[in-house]
């Protein structure tokens, strides 16, 4: 728990000095390494889940994802069709088809959705949009990861989802969700103005539960694969996937609702 805190307390100051004290593209810099890490464990998971990938073609591919929602060219349609057609052809320089295929091209690819592109709207709005606009993000999922953690720990008693996440409980997700509100409406009445606060309500309650599915998801891939974390490159926390797992998720529909509203 000590090392989880001070890994917390080192990382997130970090991060808000990205944002805030650098221009745009030092919170591009600092994605486009998490992407890199990101995609490295992920390649280590898939390896083990039997689909062996080429490692460097998908971090080049979601860094790629990830840049293009800030660069003018190529658009992210032509970066995830060059990706699969250079998986594609990976995949058929062997010269024989084989059964595992479709899954190598499927894995080589997966990264620029699953990492680059959350990641990359993460960046857009700190391009086109004032630093604040990302506070309300982080700040309700750090609460709800923090909620449902110690709820969990206090009172957790019933698994949420014994054969992913043996730890997790229905206990910890409703600490989550209940912190998750009130976390969005207060920093999103200050820093999201003009969003009504039912819409806010609506959009931490969504973030919460998007969180807590995407860590779920990484928790399966970790489950079917046999691993416990992702790496070991932070204490306390596992790897760059199981502390991201909440965001990949989260991100796209936070990046959605601010693009429409």
């Amino acid at each position: 728990v000590l090392l989880r805190i001070l890994s917390a307390v080192v990382m997130l100051p970090l991060l808000l000095a990205v944002i805030f004290l650098l221009p745009p593209w030092g919170t591009l810099a600092l994605a486009l390494v998490a992407v890199a890490l990101a995609v490295w464990e992920y390649a280590a998971i898939s390896a083990a889940l039997g689909a062996p990938l080429p490692r460097l073609v998908a971090v080049v591919g979601a860094m790629a994802a990830c840049a293009a929602f800030v660069a003018d060219e190529p658009p992210l349609a032509v970066v995830l069709s060059a990706l699969v057609v250079s998986a594609g052809g990976l995949a058929i320089a062997g010269g024989r088809p084989t059964r595992d295929m479709l899954a190598a091209v499927a894995s080589t690819a997966f990264p620029a959705l699953w990492i680059g592109i959350p990641l990359g709207a993460i960046v857009a709005l700190r391009y086109f949009g004032s630093p604040e606009t990302l506070l309300p993000l982080i700040f309700t999922i750090v609460v709800s990861d923090s909620a449902q953690y110690y709820t969990g720990r206090a009172l957790g008693k019933r698994p949420l989802s014994p054969a992913i996440s043996p730890k997790k409980t229905i206990e910890g997700a409703l600490g989550g969700m209940v912190f998750a509100v009130p976390a969005m409406v207060w920093s999103g009445s200050y820093f999201l103005p003009g969003v009504g606060l039912a819409w806010l309500a609506l959009l931490g309650a969504a973030i919460a539960v998007l969180g807590m599915a995407g860590d779920l998801f990484e928790s399966a891939l970790k489950r079917a694969a046999d691993l416990k974390d992702s790496s070991g490159l932070i204490p306390g926390h596992g790897g760059i996937l199981d502390r991201l797992d909440a965001w990949f998720f989260a991100a796209p529909v936070y990046y959605a609702f601010l693009r429409s509203w």
